[in-house]
């Protein structure tokens, strides 16, 4: 089969900065567990997603240049081109496959890939989860890395209100997981690995919310 395109690899590495900036000095975050991410092979990031302000925050505060798949509506005018020279992966939420391949192709270099498996903003407890990252983990070979992240949205904020400047928010990486078996038909690898992934991103949420004091947004 033949390795479809990928992005450039070089928008993640000025991305990055951006996001730091962002998260450093406008907002406080608070990193945890960063030394639990693979610094080289394929991996993806699989995070629970509550505001906008997430993808970047995943972006600056991931310890390794990051890809990350974002819904094409919001490549339009200024921000569809700040997008793309980021680097970052157009997915259609209604057939993703061209936006798979491209991070599939990603994997196949030994990048690494960003993904919100919930498939949009909403509580972000992780109830469930669509089968994106597990299909990358299982066809790129990669390891899956769970992300809670907390704070850029709380229970009396909408979806789209930017937070108050120098907020505190925490992003904290867990265990890498391997979902990969080769004695298995890879369909129903994918679903089970789904499932894996699901679950080990709630309870990393969970933990990270007890820990931290730091509640989550609502489903509106």
């Amino acid at each position: 089969m033949s390795t479809p395109a990928a992005p450039s690899r070089w928008g993640p590495a000025w991305a990055r900065w951006v996001g730091r900036f962002m998260f450093r000095v406008l907002w406080s975050a608070e990193v945890v567990g960063k030394d639990r991410v693979p610094r080289t092979g394929p991996v993806v990031l699989a995070a629970n997603h509550v505001h906008m302000l997430d993808g970047p925050m995943l972006i600056g505060m991931a310890p390794r240049p990051l890809h990350i798949l974002v819904k094409k509506e919001m490549f339009q005018g200024v921000m569809g081109l700040v997008l793309r020279a980021a680097g970052q992966i157009e997915t259609d939420r209604s057939s993703g496959r061209s936006a798979l391949n491209q991070g599939l192709a990603v994997l196949r270099r030994g990048g690494a890939v960003g993904i919100f498996p919930e498939g949009e903003r909403g509580a972000g407890s992780v109830r469930s989860a669509r089968a994106g990252a597990a299909w990358l983990a299982v066809n790129g070979q990669a390891q899956v890395v769970p992300v809670a992240i907390l704070g850029t949205r709380r229970p009396d904020q909408g979806k789209n209100a930017l937070p108050p400047l120098r907020r505190r928010f925490v992003i904290e990486f867990g265990d890498p997981i391997d979902v990969t078996h080769d004695d298995v038909p890879r369909r129903q690898v994918v679903t089970e690995a789904t499932e894996t992934i699901r679950a080990a991103m709630a309870t990393l949420v969970a933990q990270t919310s007890e820990r931290t004091g730091l509640t989550l947004g609502t489903e509106q």
